[in-house]
């Protein structure tokens, strides 16, 4: 089991480079294929907002904008690959229904990565990570400064089916690591877990995992998770995400939201 094909989606605007250098480095490690999918703005959400049956100057005009701006990302995007300097990436630039076509390429994807300001809500890609992994329920990393492939991965555990989903699907990442903790808090879980169980898990899969009890109570569990991802110089924090309704999630908070907001290192998610 490996991972075949890394998944960029892209605003086609300059910040584009430091995603695509960071998805480059995970493609390499793996030797996939890089589709870097340049996402527009799409014009068929104007459609509400211009009115049936209507079409008036300020529609035009924006309707016009959004054309050269998806064609200049398209170009833009076209250049940052080329100068990217890695074979197996791939330009692809989404026409309207852009919502459906970057659902199609994520399927078909093994792992999406995104920036942090999409993953915290910021800038033109935001929604495109609330649909990849609340909506499609895709597997995605979120890239800090420092990624790569083949340091120390910690990997949170609850016994969960989130936690479970996120391990699983992460296996690739864990069997290239060089040292991977499995870390849990059972005092700060309604669940009950062994964390030696995880080891065995990975054992029989060719990943030798040492465990990390984290001491505490109540809380935030991401505050534990991080700390321990500091204190053992983690390069990855694998994690299941949105273990609550989304909508609850989103409003309140929650691990994945502290997660999502922290300046620790890159997070691979999965729901």
């Amino acid at each position: 089991m490996s991972w075949a094909r890394i998944m960029a989606p892209l605003a086609g605007a300059a910040a584009d480079r430091g995603v695509l250098e960071a998805a480059k480095t995970l493609a390499e490690g793996f030797d996939a294929e890089l589709a870097c999918v340049h996402a527009p703005a799409d014009m068929a959400d104007l459609m509400p907002w211009m009115g049936e049956g209507f079409m008036g100057g300020v529609q035009v005009t924006a309707l016009e904008s959004l054309k050269e701006a998806a064609v200049e990302g398209h170009h833009a995007v076209d250049k940052l690959v080329a100068e990217l300097g890695y074979a197996r990436a791939t330009a692809i630039s989404l026409e309207s229904p852009v919502w459906a076509g970057l659902a199609a390429e994520g399927r078909l994807s093994d792992v999406i990565v995104f920036d942090s300001a999409a993953a915290r809500g910021k800038g033109p890609l935001a929604e495109s990570f609330q649909q990849m992994i609340a909506d499609e329920q895709r597997p995605v990393v979120v890239a800090r400064p420092g990624l790569k492939v083949g340091g120390t991965v910690l990997v949170a555990w609850d016994g969960g089916k989130e936690a479970s989903r996120a391990m699983r699907t992460a296996l690739p990442l864990l069997q290239k690591a060089a040292k991977v903790v499995v870390a849990g808090a059972p005092g700060a879980s309604s669940r009950n877990f062994e964390l030696e169980r995880l080891v065995a898990f990975l054992a029989a899969r060719g990943v030798k995992a040492e465990p990390k009890v984290l001491e505490g109570s109540g809380g935030d569990a991401s505050a534990l998770l991080l700390g321990a991802a500091k204190d053992v110089s983690a390069d990855f924090l694998v994690a299941g995400a949105f273990g609550h309704p989304r909508l609850q999630e989103f409003i309140f908070g929650g691990t994945t939201r502290s997660l999502l907001n922290s300046d620790g290192p890159s997070l691979f998610l999965s729901h």
